[in-house]
C-alpha cells in the first residue's frame, strides 16, 4: 500500500511538474524567444536579440459572470503551425506582404484558447473564445507589459484631461513625451502605439490589430512602475449629441463592462513590434499581417490619389472676380487646379452641409453638389465629402447609396473621437457600407489604424495623428522633431493623413500660427520629403490653389508623387532625429530625407540602385539660405552628391527614373 502510494505521488510531481515546464515559441529566425507559463495564470515573456524585451506579464479576459479566462488555466492541447507567405496589398506602402512566422495555440479546459505569434520582427498574442451560443458579457481584460528595467519611452497622452473617464473621449492627437517608464505621469492614459526603448538600440512598439466589436486599449502606469498595464473604455449607457456643431455623441455615464460579444469569436491581437535598428522599425508590416484579410473580391475601383483640400487654406484663393469661400465657384476652381495639375480629388470639408444639423442630405444653398459633381467628372477629377460621425451613422446606408449614384467618390469622416465597443463597430459597419457602394473612406478624428485597411482596403487613410493642421492654431509645439518621430512609432500602426503640403514654410524663430494663412515649420524640402516618407495612399495638397499655381514646376512635381507604393526601404534613421526613405513606384525611385531642428550632413546610399549610370535624376534639396528662409529650395536634375546637408527643419527628395 505504501509503494501504490509513493508512485501515485511520484506520478502527481511529474505531472505537475509537465504541467508547469515552460513552453517556449521561437521566430522563423531564432533571434525571438517567448516563454508561456500556466502556472496558475498565463504569463508570457520575450527575449529579442538576446535582450529582455518583455519580462514576465499576466493575460487574462475576466467574464461577468465571475469567470477569468487565464486564472488556473488547464492546457488541453498544444498545436504549432508555422507560416511563410506572399500577401497581395491594396493601397499600401508595398505590394507584396511577406508574412512569415511560427504560432503556437494553447487550448484551455473551459472554452478558450490564446494564439501566440512569433516574427522575426514582433511577437503577438490573442484570445479565441468557445463558450457556445449566444453573448457573453466582457467586465475587464488584463493586458500586461512588464519590463525589466527603468527603460526610455516615447507615449502620448490622451488630449483630454480630468478622471479617466473623460479621457477616453479623445481626438488621439497630441506629441511625444520622452521619459523613463517610473517618470510617466501619473492618471494619464497613453493611447497606442507607445514606443520602448531597450539595451543595445532595441526598440519595441506596442500597439494592437483587429478591432472588431471591441474597445481599443489604452496603457496606464499609474503607479510609477517598471510596467505598462491596458485599460479600456466601458461601454457607454447614456449618450448625448452634441460636441462639434451637434456632430458627436457625448457620453454622460458608462456600464461597468467593457464590451457584449459573441460567445464564440477570437479577439483582438495585442502586438509588439521589435528592431535591432531604428530604420528597420518604419518598415514593420506585423499590422498588417495580422489583420484579417480582405473582404473585397474586386478592389479596381479603389483608386488612391492626390486630393486638393479647401480647409487648412481657410477657401483663400486670390486674384479671383468672386468671394472666395463655401460656393459653386470656388469649388469649381479647385477642379479647375486639379485639373490642370493631374491631381485626383477635390474634397468638401465642413460648411457644405447645413451646420448644426447632423444632416448630409441638407446642403446649404450657396452649393449645387449636382453641379459640381458633374464639373468634375468633365475635368476628371472626384469628389470626396467631409461628414460628422453622427450625420453618418443616423443615415448611413441612405447616404451611402444616394452620394454614390450621385458620383461622389468618398468621405472623410469625422469627429468620432472614441474607441469604445459602440465606436469600433460603427468603423466597421462604416467600412463596409461604404464598399457596399464602392466608396473610399478617411476616417478623421480617429485612432489609430489596427488593420482595418487591409480587411476592407476602401478604408483608405486615418488620421490619429497630431498633423499639419495644429499649425493653424499651435504657435508652441515642435512639429518639427514629431515629424521625425511618428515614423517610427504612429507609421507602424499604418497609414496617416497628416495633410501636407505648405507653401509658406518658416524657421522656428519666424514660425507662429494663423488660420486664414497658415504656414509650417521647416523648410519647404521638407514638405516635400513627407509626401515619400509619411505613408498616406489619400494625399492632400493641404495649401491654396493660388499658392500652388505661383510655381509650377514644383507643384506640377509634387501632384505626380505616387501614393501607394511597390517597394519601401529606410535607408537610415534614428527617432526623434533624422530619417531617410526610400519607396519605388513602377520604374522610378523617390528617396527622401527629414531632419530635427539640428543641420545635419547625410551619407545618401544610393547603391540598391545599382548602376547609377542607369537613371535620370531630379532632385529638391535645402538652399543655402533655407535656415533663414524656408522656402528657399535648389531644384536640380543631375545625380546628387553623395553627401546631402539637410538645414535645421529641413529635407529632400531625390527622384530616380530608370532610362
Amino acid at each position: 500500500m505504501k509503494t501504490r502510494l509513493f508512485l501515485f505521488f511520484c506520478f502527481l510531481l511529474c505531472m505537475t511538474g509537465v504541467m508547469a515546464k515552460d513552453i517556449v515559441l521561437t521566430s522563423p529566425d531564432g533571434q525571438l524567444k517567448a516563454t508561456i507559463k500556466t502556472d496558475g495564470k498565463i504569463t508570457y515573456d520575450v527575449v529579442f536579440h538576446g535582450v529582455q524585451a518583455i519580462a514576465p506579464s499576466e493575460i487574462a479576459m475576466t467574464l461577468e459572470d465571475g469567470r477569468v479566462l487565464g486564472q488556473n488555466p488547464k492546457v488541453a492541447k498544444q498545436l504549432r503551425k508555422s507560416a511563410d507567405e506572399t500577401i497581395d496589398a491594396v493601397a499600401y506602402r508595398k505590394s507584396k506582404v511577406r508574412n512569415h512566422y511560427n504560432q503556437l495555440t494553447l487550448n484551455f479546459k473551459g472554452g478558450y484558447s490564446v494564439d501566440f505569434r512569433a516574427y522575426n520582427n514582433g511577437f503577438a498574442y490573442r484570445f479565441n473564445l468557445a463558450l457556445g451560443k449566444g453573448e457573453v458579457t466582457v467586465k475587464n481584460e488584463t493586458a500586461q507589459f512588464n519590463f525589466d528595467e527603468d527603460h526610455p519611452a516615447y507615449y502620448a497622452f490622451t488630449n483630454a484631461s480630468g478622471p479617466v473617464e473623460r479621457q477616453f473621449c479623445n481626438s488621439f492627437e497630441n506629441q511625444y513625451n520622452h521619459t523613463t517608464l517610473t517618470e510617466m505621469t501619473k492618471d494619464s492614459i497613453m493611447f497606442l502605439p507607445v514606443m520602448i526603448e531597450l539595451p543595445q538600440n532595441i526598440k519595441a512598439v506596442i500597439t494592437e490589430v483587429n478591432q472588431f466589436s471591441y474597445p481599443g486599449m489604452f496603457l496606464e502606469n499609474f503607479k510609477h512602475e517598471k510596467s505598462l498595464k491596458g485599460i479600456f473604455a466601458p461601454v457607454p449607457k447614456t449618450m448625448e449629441q452634441g460636441g462639434h456643431n451637434m456632430l458627436q455623441m457625448v457620453v454622460k455615464d458608462r456600464h461597468d463592462y467593457i464590451a457584449k460579444i459573441q460567445a464564440t469569436r477570437s479577439m483582438p491581437w495585442r502586438a509588439i513590434a521589435l528592431s535591432t535598428q531604428d530604420k528597420d522599425m518604419t518598415d514593420n508590416d506585423i499590422v498588417f499581417c495580422l489583420a484579417d484579410e480582405c473582404k473585397l473580391e474586386d478592389t479596381s475601383w479603389i483608386k488612391p490619389g492626390k486630393v486638393a483640400w479647401d480647409w487648412w487654406n481657410d477657401w483663400n484663393i486670390e486674384g479671383v472676380d468672386f468671394r472666395a469661400g463655401i460656393n459653386n465657384e470656388t469649388y469649381e476652381y479647385y477642379i479647375d487646379f486639379a485639373s490642370k495639375f493631374g491631381i485626383e480629388y477635390v474634397i468638401l470639408d465642413e460648411g457644405w452641409a447645413v451646420n448644426l444639423k447632423a444632416d448630409m442630405m441638407q446642403v446649404v444653398p450657396e452649393i449645387d453638389l449636382k453641379r459640381i459633381v458633374e464639373y468634375g467628372k468633365k475635368k476628371n477629377v472626384g469628389i470626396i465629402l467631409w461628414g460628422g460621425y453622427k450625420a453618418m451613422d443616423k443615415d448611413m446606408e441612405r447616404l451611402c447609396k444616394h452620394y454614390s449614384e450621385m458620383g461622389v467618390k468618398g468621405f472623410k469622416v469625422d469627429f468620432m473621437d472614441r474607441d469604445d465597443q459602440i465606436v469600433i463597430d460603427f468603423y466597421n459597419r462604416m467600412a463596409e457600407t461604404a464598399a457596399k457602394y464602392k466608396l473610399m473612406i478617411d476616417f478623421h478624428g480617429a485612432f489609430k489604424p489596427s488593420g482595418l485597411n487591409r480587411t476592407w482596403p476602401n478604408v483608405i487613410n486615418y488620421e490619429g495623428v497630431y498633423g499639419l493642421e495644429q499649425m493653424k492654431w499651435n504657435g508652441n509645439c515642435d512639429q518639427v522633431t514629431y515629424d521625425v518621430t511618428l515614423p517610427f512609432i504612429r507609421l507602424v500602426a499604418g497609414p496617416m493623413d497628416y495633410t501636407q503640403g505648405a507653401m509658406h514654410n518658416a524657421n522656428k524663430f519666424n514660425f507662429r500660427s494663423a488660420n486664414s494663412e497658415p504656414m509650417s515649420q521647416g523648410t519647404r524640402c521638407r514638405q516635400l520629403a513627407e509626401y515619400i516618407i509619411f505613408e498616406s495612399p489619400l494625399n492632400m495638397l493641404c495649401d491654396a490653389p493660388t499658392n500652388y499655381e505661383k510655381e509650377p514646376v514644383y507643384t506640377r512635381f509634387l501632384a505626380a508623387i505616387p501614393t501607394t507604393w511597390e517597394e519601401t526601404k529606410t535607408l537610415d534613421g534614428e527617432v526623434a532625429k533624422y530619417i531617410i526613405t526610400a519607396r519605388r513606384s513602377g520604374k522610378d525611385w523617390y528617396i527622401a530625407g527629414m531632419t530635427n531642428w539640428d543641420a545635419r550632413t547625410v551619407n545618401v546610399d544610393l547603391s540598391f540602385l545599382g548602376d547609377l549610370n542607369n537613371y535620370n535624376f531630379e532632385y529638391f534639396i535645402d538652399g543655402v539660405n533655407a535656415d533663414r528662409r524656408g522656402t528657399d529650395y535648389k531644384h536640380v536634375f543631375d545625380k546628387p552628391a553623395a553627401e546631402i546637408l539637410m538645414q535645421p527643419g529641413g529635407g529632400f527628395l531625390i527622384k530616380a527614373t530608370k532610362k
